[in-house]
């Protein structure tokens, strides 16, 4: 029997795979959240656009010799945000707003409540520093900045730093589209009655949630009867209209696993036995040059795999530039032996009292223990050969 391959050398050979759509259209911001950047988002204007105002007070020039504390001084001007006031005049003031542009002139701004107002004049309290209280201009952003690259899915923030550069519509990729196929005699939908020896089909519904929480389009291939004929109608629908094909079971070499025969003539069929636990078994392929994941029918495994093994390929695939999924760190509350295979143990993530996160095991890993999954917040790693006691700390992946 060949050897086990590690999951790294997985991911990582099929990330080298993976080469991104080139489909992209051009969206209005308020239509991008969400998406993948398909080009460097580059600033036209500096930001600010000129020396501002920090706070509510006086615009002054501290080198001004006639300026001291206890001064009374003039104001000879007032500016609000969105106004240009005139040149600061010798040893007087300028009343100014929080995001107004400093006068020419001024290269300080005194609080309020370092001042106070003597009839028509201000007395200085308290003298501030040279540029206390002033954004310089390009503070945050300089002209010709590249303030976003390609490849980043945009949040509601980047939206919002795509607007402050004078941005109103950006180049995103197109939804990747995914195949999803469910095979197997034994399948039911939920909305049916299941005989003896049937199951109802929960891994599409799995699989489509996750595939439509990474901004992914599915497209339902169905539930395919376990003969080589609807096998190869379902797959070859896939390929003409979708980017990826996902199969959930039916790559054994069973009789009736007509999955990985159909894929070998259609295309190509890499079965990798991996280094895992749940979803030992994993193939990956191609079906008239589209890719192809066949995932385990247990539904513990089908879970697993796509996370750990498929979504990095997917979001490849998609554009994206960061297909790591986060991790933290947390203390195990339970012992557990040593196994052969690197292991995805389910776990609730908690607070333990002392500024650090505790991972509580769910008491039955098995790999058709679907509420197993839908109980937990994470998936704790346990390594090969890797004897876990508690207090020990573990690399865990949150699952929101």
């Amino acid at each position: 029997m060949s050897p086990m391959t590690p999951v790294d050398d997985v991911v990582e050979a099929l990330l080298a795979r993976a080469v991104p759509l080139a489909r992209a259209e051009r969206l209005d911001l308020a239509e991008a959240l969400g998406k993948i950047l398909a080009e460097d988002i580059v600033a036209s204007v500096d930001v600010p656009s000129a020396d501002n105002s920090a706070m509510d007070g006086y615009a002054l020039d501290v080198t001004d010799p006639a300026m001291h504390v206890g001064g009374l001084y003039r104001v000879a001007d007032r500016i609000a945000a969105g106004y240009t006031g005139r040149p600061l005049t010798p040893s007087t003031l300028t009343r100014i707003f929080t995001g107004a542009p400093m006068p020419a002139g001024a290269n300080t701004v005194i609080i309020q409540e370092d001042t106070r107002r003597v009839g028509d004049l201000v007395e200085i309290l308290d003298m501030p520093a040279k540029a206390d209280n002033v954004r310089p201009r390009g503070q945050d952003i300089d002209l010709g900045q590249t303030v976003l690259s390609m490849g980043r899915r945009l949040q509601p923030q980047d939206l919002g730093l795509i607007a402050s550069v004078g941005v109103a519509r950006v180049a995103v990729y197109e939804p990747l589209i995914v195949g999803l196929m469910s095979t197997g005699d034994e399948l039911v939908e939920p909305s049916g009655t299941i005989g003896p020896g049937q199951i109802y089909n929960s891994n599409h519904y799995t699989l489509s949630g996750l595939i439509r929480q990474l901004g992914m389009t599915v497209m339902d291939l169905g539930l395919v009867a376990d003969n080589a004929d609807a096998t190869q109608r379902a797959l070859l629908r896939g390929a003409e209209e979708a980017d990826c094909i996902i199969s959930s079971g039916g790559v054994s070499v069973g009789e009736e696993d007509h999955v990985k025969a159909a894929v070998e003539e259609l295309g190509g069929l890499d079965f990798w036995r991996i280094a895992i636990k749940p979803g030992k078994p994993l193939a990956f392929g191609n079906v008239a040059g589209v890719p192809f994941f066949g995932l385990p029918g247990n539904p513990v495994s089908s879970f697993v795999t796509f996370l750990l093994i498929a979504r990095p390929y997917l979001l490849k695939l998609q554009g994206t530039t960061d297909t790591a999924m986060r991790h933290v760190w947390a203390r195990a509350s339970f012992d557990r032996a040593a196994g052969n295979r690197r292991e995805y143990l389910r776990v609730q993530l908690n607070d333990n009292g002392k500024a650090e996160l505790a991972a509580t095991l769910y008491p039955h890993q098995g790999s058709g223990v679907m509420s197993s999954v839908s109980w937990a917040n994470a998936l704790a790693e346990q390594e090969i050969d890797q004897v876990i006691s508690a207090g020990d700390w573990l690399k865990v992946f949150p699952l929101s």
